[in-house]
């Protein structure tokens, strides 16, 4: 049996996943568009969230990704490629899309091609994900004096802005 981001990277590989890239790739010049997509994306964690263990840890991970890129997208954060920047926007898409490999309305499963491909772009790139919340760290210390809070919606605020106008 093959791992969770043994899976993921079978994901990564595979057509449909192209299609995220492309669509990271040209959302990553909307600012606001790519705003709105990480606040989506934080919702739907947020969802999952009586999820423990290694679940859990891949959301917290994902959570990271997402201030990241809002970071890389904001000019505050730019030690990074911005080809990675595209994959793990890719990923958010993915995972944000209820069109992908398993459909995510099937009950558990519809989640598991999700966490997959999480799980595998967090083995690839964990190095960038704790290099980046170290800089959160010191940042946010530097001029608080306090750590960072995790990356989550408001549920305040309406599910979805409309795109485009950014």
């Amino acid at each position: 049996m093959s791992t969770l981001a043994e899976k993921g990277l079978r994901i990564a590989k595979n057509a449909v996943f192209n299609v995220f890239l492309r669509r990271a790739t040209k959302l990553l010049g909307k600012p606001f568009a790519v705003a709105v997509t990480l606040r989506e994306v934080a919702a739907k964690l947020d969802d999952q969230n009586s999820k423990k263990g290694p679940i859990q840890q891949t959301i917290d991970m994902v959570r990271t990704l997402i201030r990241l890129v809002g970071a890389f997208v904001s000019g505050s954060y730019r030690q990074i490629e911005t080809t990675t920047i595209i994959s793990g926007l890719a990923v958010l898409l993915y995972v944000l899309s209820p069109v992908d490999l398993v459909p995510d309305f099937l009950p558990v499963v519809g989640f598991l091609d999700d966490l997959a491909l999480m799980s595998w772009f967090i083995g690839k790139f964990r190095d960038e994900l704790i290099r980046f919340q170290k800089w959160e760290k010191t940042s946010a210390l530097a001029i608080t004096g306090t750590a960072p809070e995790p990356a989550r919606s408001d549920r305040s605020l309406p599910p979805v802005a409309e795109l485009g106008h950014s």
